[in-house]
């Protein structure tokens, strides 16, 4: 299976790496994810100082829904603060445009960085591109909170803003994959909090849909849903995603038995809880437990989500340096 392992043999490691990265070479996160530039300088260093085996465009989650006519404040140390939501009614929905993700000036940021990417790496490191997923662009276009009542009250209205932010994701993937992006991650936390059978009405044939776009663009696709997903999972492995990101409370054998072999799981440690927190041998032998149970499955080491800020340099090193 592509990717599964790295080139010398050993477990792909793929920590997710955005506040801490752009704390290593010594920025801000806003410089991070406002120039792509910062943003590439922070991955490679990330790249080179900690053994990882792919580099990554994820930043934050606003790009697209500025580029739909969304307003921001660009905190220093935080994400992008949602300041206007251009969809309240049925007739935003109407009036919202597709923008063109070369125009806009976020998205294009993210597809210069995949550009820049492949100036300064060989075929032999992947680039992973970055989209919001449908219902968590939908909750950056309407709020979260509105967005989870009208999935219940309004059924129509969802439908109709999904389809239409659909569209956007696939362009946005499709224009990071023509730059050089081998692999799209799709980040749709919100799908934790709904129900099987939300997921199954709402999301799951736009997940579909988006995956399939990516693979006839010639990448493969990498689902990212924090939180605890194990009442998905049944459904997730029907929308033909080749990478799934499980955070630290989804059991990983229970994943291998719903998931199966055609689904390489990436996880789990807590980023928090362990990977913050504990010695840097403690983390040794959590990871080692882990890779044992894993040499012979498709499997990614990393933790379950982002890695903090806050976590000591030596404490990722470890996790690279016991793999196997």
């Amino acid at each position: 299976m592509k990717y599964s392992r790295n080139r010398s043999g050993r477990v792909f490691f793929q920590p997710i790496v955005m506040q801490f990265a752009a704390r290593q070479i010594g920025v801000s996160y806003r410089d991070l994810y406002l120039d792509h530039r910062v943003l590439v300088e922070a991955n490679l260093f990330c790249l080179e100082k900690f053994g990882m085996d792919a580099v990554s465009l994820i930043s934050d989650p606003s790009r697209e829904a500025e580029a739909f006519g969304a307003t921001f404040d660009y905190p220093e140390s935080y994400v992008p603060r949602c300041t206007r939501y251009p969809v309240k009614t049925m007739a935003d929905i109407e009036a919202l445009k597709n923008p063109d993700v070369y125009q806009a000036r976020r998205t294009r940021d993210r597809i210069d960085g995949a550009a820049l990417f492949q100036q300064q790496l060989d075929d032999s490191i992947p680039v992973i591109g970055w989209i919001e997923g449908p219902l968590a662009e939908a909750c950056d276009l309407a709020g979260f909170s509105e967005m989870m009542l009208k999935l219940a009250l309004e059924p129509d209205f969802c439908k109709r803003l999904l389809a239409k932010v659909v569209q956007t994701a696939k362009d946005f993937a499709g224009a990071q994959i023509e730059a050089g992006c081998q692999i799209i991650g799709i980040g749709d936390a919100a799908c934790s909090q709904i129900s099987p059978a939300m997921y199954k009405e709402f999301i799951q044939q736009y997940h579909r849909e988006m995956i399939d776009a990516i693979h006839a663009a010639g990448a493969l696709a990498k689902l990212h849903i924090c939180g605890n997903i194990t009442h998905l999972l049944p459904e997730i492995k029907k929308v033909g995603a080749d990478i799934v990101d499980l955070d630290w409370m989804v059991d990983l054998d229970l994943a291998y038995e719903q998931l199966g072999d055609g689904i390489i799981r990436s996880g789990n440690l807590d980023p928090v809880a362990v990977i913050e927190r504990l010695s840097a041998a403690e983390i040794g032998e959590r990871t080692k437990i882990i890779l044992e149970k894993e040499q012979h499955r498709p499997f990614w080491l990393s933790g379950g989500c982002e890695i903090t800020i806050g976590t000591p340099v030596e404490n990722l090193r470890i996790m690279r340096d016991v793999a196997i």
